[in-house]
């Protein structure tokens, strides 16, 4: 079985899942080239909790986790079958970690709204690990390279969150229709993309750490996925940008492809 690529997916808003737009336009043609999995592991920045869990639901919940939207958007569905199979996997990997399963969690939106272009037939079965906001940046790292078998067993592990989140600046832009990047995003997504191409992991740990890093992640949830993804990346892959770009002014909705080396 072919090694699967790594991805890390910069959702942004809500709406994305049904709005025709860049982002979503982008997140339809990273899935028309992704070759297809035989399951999906999602590290979603909405699963933010005090453990490391894993949805082990046969028909995961679609989860609504926000406020003041269309009712159209809380209409959304997206019926991917579960799998217990892979949520015990992953715990046995993360068995140091006391990874448990769960059952009172399901899909929310910054796995859904995204594979919903991605996979919109939910064709594959769907697992997310949530985000333990207890540890240190460098251990959510750790994580993800734990995870990195999982590619050689058919299964798309996908982080979905923000290189530059700041919601507070993001709606102040949306208010007032003025869109200009501030210094810190621009800073903190350049650095972050410096670091991934030069196959330098540990530069991401220390980002998140710097003036434009705090400044970009009030709270760091939206920023921990990329970690997962790039510890579960291997040095030698090859790396890809399929979505960039920025929304309300700060909001980075840089995406990631890791993949195996091309032959020769």
């Amino acid at each position: 079985m072919p090694r699967m690529p790594v991805l890390f997916v910069g959702h942004g808003s809500p709406m994305n899942a049904i709005e025709d737009n860049p982002w979503s336009r982008g997140f339809r043609q990273l899935g028309r080239d992704l070759p297809t999995p035989t399951a999906i592991l999602s590290v979603s920045a909405h699963w933010y909790v005090p453990g490391t869990l894993l949805t082990a639901n046969p028909a995961p919940e679609t989860i609504h986790d926000f406020g003041g939207f269309p009712q159209e958007l809380f209409e959304i569905q997206y019926p991917a079958r579960g799998s217990a199979e892979l949520a015990r996997r992953v715990a046995d990997l993360l068995e140091a970690r006391q990874a448990r399963l769960a059952d009172d969690w399901g899909l929310d939106h910054g796995t859904w709204s995204v594979l919903r272009h991605i996979r919109p037939e939910a064709d594959v079965p769907v697992v997310q690990l949530s985000i333990d906001r207890r540890l240190p940046p460098s251990e959510h790292l750790a994580i993800g390279r734990a995870l990195a078998p999982l590619r050689d067993e058919g299964i798309v592990v996908m982080g979905s969150g923000n290189v530059t989140h700041n919601l507070r600046h993001a709606f102040r832009s949306l208010q007032t229709g003025d869109t200009t990047r501030p210094a810190w995003a621009f800073e903190l997504d350049r650095e972050v993309t410096a670091a991934i191409e030069q196959r330098d992991p540990d530069h991401l740990v220390r980002a998140i750490e710097t003036e434009a890093g705090r400044a970009s992640h009030p709270s760091i949830d939206h920023y921990l996925p990329l970690l997962y993804a790039a510890g579960a990346a291997e040095r030698d892959d090859a790396v890809s940008f399929p979505v960039e770009g920025w929304d309300l002014g700060s909001l980075s909705m840089r995406s990631v492809r890791w993949d195996r080396p091309a032959a020769g």
